[in-house]
């Protein structure tokens, strides 16, 4: 059984077991462990795929934290020709691992 869940702006197809990098989500207190995707897109299973328009509203799909990441640093390099000006800068966004626990119809 597999789910595709959007979360961040972005699509991830998930199963249970899955360790997936998403973006930071605003969780209440530090302490939380357990996460919660509603968005579900579409669930594929034993009795067929269902598929919502946009999201089902009865499925969700559940995961714990296994940590707090940064993702591969993204280099920023500006230049305007014959003027001598150059910049760079660099950027890691702050991701969230999470282990897929349970995927819910």
């Amino acid at each position: 059984m597999y789910a595709i869940i959007e979360t961040g702006g972005k699509q991830y197809r998930v199963q249970r077991g899955d360790i997936i990098d998403v973006e930071l989500i605003p969780i209440s207190g530090k302490k939380v462990r357990q996460v919660s995707f509603d968005r579900v897109l579409m669930v594929n299973g034993e009795g067929g795929s269902k598929l919502g328009s946009p999201t089902l509203s009865d499925a969700r799909v559940s995961g714990v934290v296994v940590d707090e990441v940064a993702a591969p640093k993204v280099k920023v390099f500006k230049m305007k020709r014959r003027k001598g000006y150059r910049r760079t800068r660099g950027h890691r966004q702050h991701m969230l691992r999470v282990r897929i626990q349970d995927i819910e119809l």
